[in-house]
């Protein structure tokens, strides 16, 4: 009888295919695990889970799906040849859950292409929070920077829109002209309102505390 391992997600192994691997009889794998489960429940862990399989003979017949870690308890005990074996197959089977889903017709394509747009929706949180507070690391705003040349914000920036670093043309916000982007001084960045605020980097930093002291500002 061929073996037709029952898999969620990739992540189990039935009892049937242990004990194709390890030469035993099936029902005797399941006395075993009978036992395992007993162990389980004095412990207060998660039994083995069980389920149905239909025989060549049209009957059906209880089997156990077994995750790694049961896997491996169960057959701790059992000679070494047959754990090189299990662990092996598992080797198998973990490598298989991350191969790349390749699809097999026209609609799994479309339900492939459906789940990952669902996966694209639900990770937009996190794909925010990044944008929003880690690519901001490192990057200051008008008034630490305003604070090292003992200046207002207001003030400094006053002083930056004479040296043309910000760009009149925009009027709802400030924004830095392009050179001052392309020298690594600054960078513009969405607030969770949809504005855009200009923040500077560390050499711009530099940059403006070494411009105020020679235009006699600071």
């Amino acid at each position: 009888m061929n073996i037709q391992t029952l898999q969620i997600n990739n992540q189990t192994m039935s009892s049937r295919e242990i004990a194709q691997l390890c030469n035993k009889d099936h029902r005797h794998v399941l006395r075993d695990i009978d036992d395992l489960n007993a162990t389980y429940e004095v412990m207060a862990l998660p039994k083995v889970g069980q389920s149905n399989y239909i025989a060549d003979n049209g009957q059906s017949y209880r089997q156990f799906l077994l995750s790694k870690e049961q896997t491996i308890d169960l057959i701790t005990g059992y000679r070494a040849d047959i754990r090189i074996r299990i662990n092996r197959r598992w080797q198998e089977l973990e490598a298989n859950a991350n191969s790349p889903v390749i699809p097999q017709s026209f609609a799994d394509a479309l339900q492939l292409a459906a789940d990952q747009a669902r996966q694209l929706e639900l990770a937009k949180p996190k794909i925010s929070h990044y944008d929003n507070v880690v690519e901001r690391a490192g990057l200051l705003n008008a008034t630490p920077v305003a604070q090292k040349v003992r200046l207002s914000a207001v003030a400094m920036n006053k002083v930056l829109d004479e040296l043309g670093v910000y760009n009149k043309a925009v009027k709802r916000s400030r924004v830095f002209q392009q050179w001052f982007i392309d020298k690594g001084l600054g960078e513009v960045k969405q607030t969770d309102q949809g504005y855009s605020q200009a923040l500077f980097t560390k050499r711009g930093e530099a940059w403006i505390i070494e411009r105020l002291i020679s235009e006699g500002v600071a």
